[in-house]
């Protein structure tokens, strides 16, 4: 009989507690019971996300997340949910969506195996892959260049892993320096402390043409890998990842996805105007009919 009773308690404590952990990943209740849903935003993934001066974050994957949160304020039928924004590096932007300080994770994140075991992926929205950010006058052209030298990364990055694995199966001998986050590993390339900066190209080309004299640096080297980007959630919340795809994928079949691809990638972007000019790639063309959360690996 004490076995039995014993036995029921654990089954009574175990079903606790899965409930309580199904509502503690139920970002719609949470929404709805607080009044308001947390955003996160990078402050230097350009164009995807990244302040204007002191402003507000603008970016392609800002406007992404703004076209969920029009979504969650119908879906719970109040149009006065309040949007707060939390700045997150790639270091702190998993443990911050897990721990429940923001609610969507749309940056410039990498969607992959390792991630996908901590966190939940929306369909994939870019494609991308490391190259090399360089003064010219270093004439660094491609990754053998870098032999017996230091080159810059970011914490918390896919590219970090990336370039360390190429360094060692190569037996390059490079130092990888990391910075704490974008603007941060450019600047260890400017004051000299390393000779080039590995992260994905699409985000090199957007650093380079804010920098003050962006004539002075190119985006070299071959492209080490195929990654895709994609908004993150928490996991195990089948209700948030259904309305979130549902506006992505949505906003890929009325053609709305390509006009906000041309306004972030083929026209004139703040702060200086330029012009990325980068065509969509064959990869995210195709996911517009695919659809598809496919990680990398």
């Amino acid at each position: 009989m004490k076995l039995n009773r014993l036995s029921s308690v654990v089954l009574v404590c175990a079903a606790l507690t899965a409930s309580m952990a199904a509502q503690a990943n139920d970002t719609l209740k949470k929404v709805a019971d607080s009044g308001q849903i947390t955003l996160s935003y990078r402050e230097a993934s350009v164009p995807f996300s990244y302040l204007v001066g002191s402003g507000t974050p603008v970016g392609f994957s800002v406007d992404i997340s703004n076209a969920v949160v029009d979504a969650v304020k119908k879906k719970l039928n109040n149009p006065n949910i309040k949007v707060q924004l939390q700045a997150v590096t790639s270091q702190n932007r998993i443990p911050l969506l897990a721990n429940g300080t923001v609610d969507l994770e749309c940056g410039s994140t990498t969607n992959n195996s390792t991630r996908g075991k901590d966190v939940q992926f929306a369909i994939n929205h870019f494609y991308t892959g490391t190259r090399l950010l360089a003064k010219k006058t270093s004439q660094i052209k491609n990754y053998a260049d870098l032999a017996k030298k230091t080159v810059a990364s970011t914490t918390g990055t896919t590219n970090a892993q990336v370039i360390r694995k190429y360094n060692t199966d190569n037996q390059l001998g490079m130092d990888v320096l990391l910075g704490k986050d974008h603007d941060d590993s450019m600047l260890l390339v400017a004051n000299g402390r390393a000779v080039a900066f590995a992260m994905d190209d699409i985000l090199l080309f957007g650093l380079m043409g804010n920098a003050k004299t962006p004539a002075e640096w190119e985006v070299v080297g071959d492209s080490l890998q195929v990654e895709p980007y994609a908004c993150m959630m928490r996991k195990d919340d089948p209700e948030f990842q259904k309305l979130v795809n549902g506006v992505i994928g949505g906003m890929m079949k009325s053609g709305e996805f390509e006009k906000l691809y041309t306004k972030w990638f083929m026209s004139p972007i703040a702060p200086k105007g330029q012009n990325l000019n980068l065509p969509m790639s064959k990869e995210l063309r195709d996911n517009l009919k695919a659809l598809s959360d496919k990680p990398a690996l």
